[in-house]
């Protein structure tokens, strides 16, 4: 199984996934901070990912602390929790992570530090272990939506690389191939960053999940030829009404498969769902560096000093998406009663 994080007793271990597929490296994080810029510089990267990640990074932050009496604890831990909090604005995985560990904190903070630290290490583990079960269980609800020989196109990396494993978006493929559904998957490489290209094709090399990519701009004429049967993306944060932020390029799909009446899915734990926004107009978009613009890699490919937008996500409004497909159930034509009842459990 591919394992993005690796929790040691004195360290995690993140895969750098900036180096994928040229090379299989691990980081070795010792401290909050250094988990913190994994996540900012995306060497780990994924809503569930950054959410496990930021779980063990408060885990070794709490380490760092514990010569403290309880109420320097108590001070300097908030600090760090909430320094890895803004290490990325969009994905809402990151900020739950942390409130669920505060939240732990909080009914404990009377007990010795050490208990504290193995009480916040559990919760980690358990964040980490239920994101997995979380994954299956999508995948489980959602492979009935893939037909017997469909082909899929995908958008940016939600697989188990985005995880703590399986994946989303990728665990609904890859429980469709497990049920023994002959499949193709249509990767869209997406720019800047090139994770579909990068990561995506490389966790379907190691499955051995038949694929083929493609650049963003070949998407339209795919479907335009009748090549395309679903689209299934991830989410990085869900507002109350159903409208989705994903990777940049996710809405110019989805208005694409309205055109061509091709399915529209989203895969996301019900995690990523904020309630707390009542739309896509409130989620904020993080924009990131230039250079992911005008480089790639280390090669520059646009003029010295170029103007740059780089918004790392968009949104697509909910009136696009088919279907989002939780770990509780499908959520069918979306809308705010629908998206309630099932996170609550009561549809």
């Amino acid at each position: 199984m591919i394992r993005p994080i690796i929790w040691e007793e004195d360290q995690l271990k993140i895969l750098d996934q900036r180096n994928i597929p040229l090379a299989l490296d691990y980081i070795r994080c010792f401290t909050c901070r250094e988990v913190a810029e994994c996540i900012a510089n995306l060497s780990v990267r994924g809503a569930p990912a950054i959410g496990a990640a930021a779980a063990f990074g408060l885990v070794l932050g709490a380490r760092e602390l514990r010569e403290l009496p309880k109420e320097g604890f108590k001070n300097a831990f908030q600090e760090k929790a909430s320094h890895m909090h803004q290490a990325r604005p969009t994905a809402v995985n990151l900020s739950w992570a942390v409130e669920r560990m505060l939240n732990k904190y909080r009914g404990i903070r009377e007990k010795d530090i050490k208990d504290i630290i193995d009480i916040l290490e559990e919760e980690a583990l358990t964040i980490y272990q239920e994101d997995i079960i979380t994954n299956k269980k999508i995948g489980e609800f959602g492979s009935p939506l893939i037909p017997e020989g469909a082909q899929i196109l995908t958008h940016c990396n939600a697989g188990a690389l985005a995880t703590a494993g399986y994946g989303t978006a990728l665990g609904v493929v890859r429980r469709a191939v497990e049920q023994g559904k002959q499949i193709h998957v249509y990767v869209d490489e997406t720019r800047p960053v090139l994770q579909g290209a990068r990561l995506t094709a490389w966790e379907l090399e190691q499955e051995k999940i038949p694929y083929t990519l493609i650049t963003d701009n070949m998407a339209a004429m795919l479907m335009q030829k009748g090549k395309v049967d679903v689209i299934i993306v991830g989410a990085d944060r869900i507002a109350e009404n159903g409208d989705t932020a994903n990777k940049i390029g996710t809405y110019g799909l989805a208005v694409l498969a309205e055109f061509h009446n091709v399915p529209f899915y989203v895969a996301a734990p019900s995690s990523t769902f904020d309630l707390t926004l009542k739309s896509g107009e409130e989620i904020p978009i993080e924009e990131r560096d230039s250079r992911e613009v005008t480089h790639v890699f280390t090669q520059r490919i646009a003029p010295e000093d170029c103007p740059v937008f780089n918004p790392s996500f968009d949104v697509t409004p909910v009136e696009l998406i088919s279907a989002i497909i939780t770990e509780k159930g499908i959520i069918a034509k979306p809308d705010k009663e629908k998206i309630i009842a099932v996170l609550q459990g009561t549809n």
